[in-house]
């Protein structure tokens, strides 16, 4: 007999991860196409760029809060089959985004080489990524826009539109990147520049399409009254659960980046070869953060239309899925060492070095796939976001960050013991999150509680 709760929940789930994954891969294909190519002209040229990016890890830390605040909302009011509370959510999405967007514009625009220098303290390097950050910061404008839109369109059952605008900005990126950074066709050889340019035309246009869906696709619009005069109740509810969550990105984040600002100070090869393992994590990646982004939004239905219980095994379900998917993956991302090397133009100590970071992302991947689908996906769904806060605070800042800058900088030793050391942050917090999340804490609906 076939069971119809079992057949829902697959169909659900592939209708949302499939297009999702191929959104994450794609998404994460522009810095390879970037890396790539600028290989071809310098390591110091590709280097440069992969460390100029951490600003939109930056951005993206906050952005994410955003826009998983909004989710988070979002699909329980979907569950509920609330539009119009929906369309207030949108609208406050908007509004809490214009001024991240003017500090990273600024910032971008004016402060290049200063923004460079809180990475490396290589002259080489700084002078390659300043041309790259200051023309990339119109795509932060497009960047941070899009994925507001993106996340009302995931959230109301557009999520192949999203995929669609996704493909769309990658394959226009490569070609604007090999015209751009290699002047062909007539153009001129940009260079690191011409990469930031063709990142920026890129995200543009995905956002142009965004637009166009929400505007053909859905009834839902933007209201100005929703952006300049957010609900009360709105603002308070979105605060309690999203500050708790853009206080643990950004702490994160922070942490994130000073590992890559750890390994820029430990010299061009190390960079080069951090910068592309961190490229083969994203890709590899890209299925984790699916199951992760679809949790939100299954479990948020399941929450908001008052099915607890069916939430719950729900999450259940996820929980082994993740595992699963986490280990094969983490042996992909060790497999992948050879092909890896084969394409990449590195120095000899580069690639020594970037050989064994692939073979140690097979247990950090583990640990991502678990952790992101647990803390980002499934507790944010029902609102549980201080336990990811404190969790991710806590083992970035008082085990990995102090314990790798020591071990580098204090006790000198060796690259890869360093590495290792900075990449144990999934792992180490794994017992912590699983034990949370048996204790079932997130199976809440949000939008009926009192404030």
């Amino acid at each position: 007999m076939v069971n119809v709760k079992e057949t829902s929940f697959r169909k659900k789930l592939i209708s949302l991860i499939l297009p999702m994954t191929l959104q994450n891969f794609v998404f994460a294909l522009v810095p390879v196409s970037d890396a790539v190519m600028l290989l071809f002209l310098s390591q110091d040229s590709m280097a440069a760029v992969s460390l100029a990016t951490q600003v939109v890890l930056v951005l993206t830390l906050f952005t994410m809060s955003i826009t998983a605040g909004g989710s988070m909302f979002a699909a329980q009011y979907w569950g509920k089959g609330d539009n119009e509370s929906i369309e207030k959510v949108f609208g406050y999405m908007f509004a809490l985004s214009l001024p991240v967007i003017l500090v990273f514009f600024t910032c971008g625009m004016f402060m290049p080489e200063g923004v460079m220098r809180v990475f490396t303290n290589e002259p080489e390097l700084i002078a390659n990524g300043i041309p790259y950050i200051r023309i990339a910061s119109f795509s932060y404008v497009f960047m941070t826009l899009a994925s507001v839109f993106e996340t009302l369109l995931k959230n109301v059952g557009y999520v192949k539109e999203c995929t669609i605008a996704s493909v769309v900005i990658v394959f226009l990126n490569i070609i604007l990147n090999a015209l751009l950074i290699f002047g062909l066709c007539g153009l001129p050889a940009m260079g690191s520049a011409g990469a930031a340019l063709a990142t920026t035309i890129s995200n543009f246009a995905g956002f142009l399409l965004c637009i166009i869906f929400i505007l053909v696709k859905t009834k839902f619009r933007l209201k100005l009254k929703n952006i300049f005069h957010a609900d009360m109740d709105l603002r308070q509810r979105f605060s309690k659960y999203t500050l708790p969550y853009l206080l643990n990105s950004l702490l994160w984040g922070f942490g994130f980046t000073m590992i890559t600002v750890i390994m820029g100070h430990l010299g061009s090869d190390a960079a080069a070869a951090n910068g592309i393992a961190a490229i083969v994590k994203d890709l590899v990646s890209c299925l984790c953060f699916a199951i992760a982004g679809g949790s939100v939004i299954i479990i948020g239905n399941e929450l908001g239309a008052g099915r607890l219980e069916q939430a719950k095994e729900y999450g259940d379900k996820l929980f082994k899925i993740t595992v699963i998917s986490g280990i094969v993956l983490g042996l992909v991302a060790a497999a992948s060492a050879p092909l890896v090397l084969y394409f990449v133009n590195l120095t000899e100590t580069a690639e020594h070095y970037l050989f064994i970071m692939l073979l140690m992302c097979s247990y950090y991947i583990l640990g991502r796939s678990i952790n992101s689908t647990l803390i980002s996906g499934i507790f944010s769904a029902g609102g549980d976001t201080k336990f990811g806060f404190i969790c991710d605070t806590v083992t970035m800042w008082a085990f990995i960050v102090p314990l790798g800058f020591i071990s580098a900088f204090v006790l000198n030793w060796p690259v890869m013991v360093v590495y290792f050391i900075l990449n144990l942050d999934e792992i180490v917090k794994i017992p912590v999150v699983i034990a949370h999340y048996k204790k079932y804490k997130w199976v809440k609906n949000i939008i009926n509680e009192e404030v």
